[in-house]
C-alpha cells in the first residue's frame, strides 16, 4: 500500500482553506501544509496572538482571524464577516477530557466545542462552499452514546471521557448526515470526516490525569503529530467519496497512513443523525438552510 505524506498534495494555488483550531498540534501542520501547496490558508483560531505568532513561520498566502467555536456569537460573527468563496474547510478545533463546564450559552464545554460549535460554522458558511468540509473526528466516537434529550449533560452525572465520546460521535453522524443532505440538494459539496489515530499532541498530554505521561507511555503505539495530521490533510485534497472516513491504515486505526476506513454503525445510522439534526437545530438556532446547488 502507498503511504500518502504530505509530499503528495497538489497544487492549490487559487484555494481558499478555513482552518480552525489551526494555532497547534494538527490544526497547525494542516494550515502550514495547505499554505506550502499554494492555498490561500485562513487560520481560525481563538487567540489571534499566538495565531499570529504560528503563522509567521508558514510559507505562503495566511490570514489570522478570531474564532472561539465553543462560543456561538464568535461563530456568528465569523460567518457574518466572511466573503468570498471556501473551498475547503477543516473543523478542526477541540478539546477533550475536561472537567464540567458550560459555556455563556449553556452547552457543555466539550460538547460545544466539538459538536455545537462545527455543527454552527458550517452551516452558516454553506453559501460560501466550493468543495468540501472536513470534519475531525475520533475513534473514541465509538464508545459514544446519543442522548437527543440531554446533549448538554445537565440531567445526568458528568464524566469526562464519556462526555468527548459523545461530542465526537455526534460531529461524526453531523459529517454524515450533512453530506447525504448535499448530496440530496443535488450540491457537488462533499462533507468527509478525518481522525488522526492516536497522536501525540497538546490534546492528549494531560489524559489520565498525569501531564505527558499517554505521550511518554504510548509513543512506540502512536502517530506524532505529523502523521496524524495526514488524514485530514488526504480528506482536504484527495478525490475521495463524501461521506467517507479517513484515519490511519494501521490494526484498529491508532497508527499508520491514510486510508479510507468505516465509522462506527451507530454513527451511519441516517434515522438517529436526523433526530440529532432537529434537536441540534433547535438549540443552536441554526441547521436548516441546506440552499446550496453549487
Amino acid at each position: 500500500m502507498t503511504k500518502w505524506t504530505a509530499a503528495e498534495l497538489p497544487d492549490l494555488a487559487g484555494r481558499t482553506a478555513v482552518v480552525t483550531g489551526a494555532s497547534s498540534g494538527i490544526g497547525l501542520i494542516t494550515a502550514r501544509e495547505l499554505a506550502r501547496a499554494g492555498a490561500r490558508v485562513v487560520l481560525a483560531v481563538r487567540d489571534t496572538g499566538k495565531g499570529t505568532r504560528v503563522a509567521r513561520d508558514m510559507a505562503g498566502d495566511t490570514q489570522v482571524r478570531q474564532l472561539d467555536v465553543s462560543s456561538l456569537d464568535s461563530v456568528r460573527a465569523f460567518a457574518e464577516a466572511w466573503t468570498g468563496d471556501i473551498d475547503i474547510l477543516v473543523n478542526n478545533a477541540g478539546i477533550m477530557q475536561v472537567p464540567l463546564a458550560y459555556t455563556a450559552d449553556g452547552f457543555e464545554s466539550q460538547a460545544a466545542t466539538n459538536y455545537f460549535g462545527p455543527f454552527t460554522l458550517t452551516n452558516l458558511l454553506l453559501p460560501h462552499f466550493t468543495d468540501r468540509v472536513v470534519t475531525v473526528s475520533s475513534q473514541l466516537h465509538r464508545r459514544g452514546h446519543v442522548h437527543t434529550d440531554d446533549l448538554n449533560w445537565k440531567t445526568r452525572k458528568y464524566n469526562a471521557t464519556a462526555a468527548y465520546c459523545d461530542s465526537k460521535l455526534a460531529v461524526t453522524l453531523f459529517a454524515i448526515e450533512l453530506d447525504r443532505r448535499l448530496t440530496a440538494s443535488g450540491s457537488r459539496v462533499r462533507s468527509l470526516l478525518a481522525h488522526p489515530g492516536i497522536a501525540t499532541t497538546n490534546l492528549t498530554s494531560h489524559v489520565g490525569g498525569v501531564p505527558g505521561f499517554m505521550n511518554r507511555a504510548m509513543r512506540f503505539m502512536t502517530n506524532d503529530a505529523e502523521i496524524g495530521a495526514l488524514p485530514t490533510l488526504y480528506a482536504a485534497v484527495e478525490d475521495t467519496p463524501g461521506g467517507s472516513y479517513v484515519g490511519p491504515s494501521g490494526i484498529g486505526g491508532i497508527r499508520g497512513f491514510p486510508s479510507a476506513r468505516k465509522p462506527s454503525r451507530a454513527a451511519l445510522d441516517p434515522e438517529t443523525a436526523r433526530t440529532l439534526w432537529t434537536a441540534t437545530t433547535e438549540l443552536t438556532g441554526s441547521g436548516t438552510q441546506l440552499a446550496v446547488t453549487s
